[in-house]
């Protein structure tokens, strides 16, 4: 993938402002953002990824803020804009989610944030729908399985964490796929307040569902639906190590 960087200078007019106050702010309006993004010591941005905003490649967009790659100093980071048209006022309750989130290993490493933006961990890496649809050859088997261990070995951490990330029965878009790590991400709909039901939402997107699970159940041979709802039924109820430990055991993890 082709990164050049951007100055964020350039994003006060046309085609760039479409990116920094989508889906549309006034020049006022982009002036003070690319101030605030200076305060936080971003100062370029490149526009690549596998989402578009018209014409324009961003890394990805939800109803709360679009995402893009950028340079915090020399380094690489994932900043998220928060959209002109969010429900959400500010990005600071996810900013202290994600920290949440981080003091148990889990998600993108939070960096720093504004009221309109949150700088974190770039994961250079693909969602894992696209990830497993590529997945062929020898060993495919035993990569699929380690990779979904550690999805619900993070989804278990938010669990006794009494953390419930919000969006992960949509399993596709919230997992990114690396070379040296895998993550969950996207908690601006997570909730310390709800039953968590991490473990629970992926397992059945991954075994269960219609999306991925189809691609899932082509590489190796899924135990039966009813075993997995039981092991899944159990776990509900004490979610603790041991009924962790028996869930993976039925899904040959």
């Amino acid at each position: 993938m082709v990164q050049s960087f951007i100055s964020i200078k350039k994003f006060a007019s046309g085609p760039y402002s479409e990116i920094l106050g989508y889906p549309k702010a006034t020049s006022r309006q982009l002036k003070s953002r690319i101030s605030e993004l200076e305060k936080l010591k971003i100062r370029s941005i490149a526009l690549v990824g596998s989402t578009a905003i018209g014409k324009v490649a961003i890394l990805g967009k939800g109803h709360v803020g679009v995402v893009v790659l950028a340079k915090r100093g020399s380094v690489r980071v994932a900043l998220k804009i928060r959209r002109m048209d969010s429900q959400r006022d500010e990005m600071k309750r996810e900013s202290r989610l994600l920290e949440l989130v981080n003091t148990v290993g889990v998600g993108p490493k939070m960096i720093d944030s504004s009221r309109n933006f949150l700088v974190m961990e770039y994961l250079d890496g693909i969602k894992i729908s696209k990830w497993v649809k590529q997945l062929s050859g020898t060993g495919s088997s035993r990569k699929l399985k380690t990779t979904i261990r550690e999805v619900l070995e993070d989804c278990h951490k938010l669990d006794m964490l009494n953390f419930d990330h919000g969006e992960l029965s949509d399993i596709s878009r919230h997992v990114i796929v690396g070379s040296s790590k895998t993550s969950l991400i996207d908690f601006e709909s997570s909730s310390t307040e709800r039953r968590p039901s991490n473990v629970t939402s992926t397992t059945q997107a991954i075994y269960i569902g219609s999306g991925i699970a189809k691609n899932v159940q082509k590489i190796y041979k899924n135990p039966s639906k009813a075993d997995i709802i039981e092991a899944l039924r159990d776990y509900k109820k004490e979610r603790t190590r041991e009924s962790f430990k028996s869930l993976l055991k039925v899904l040959k993890l």
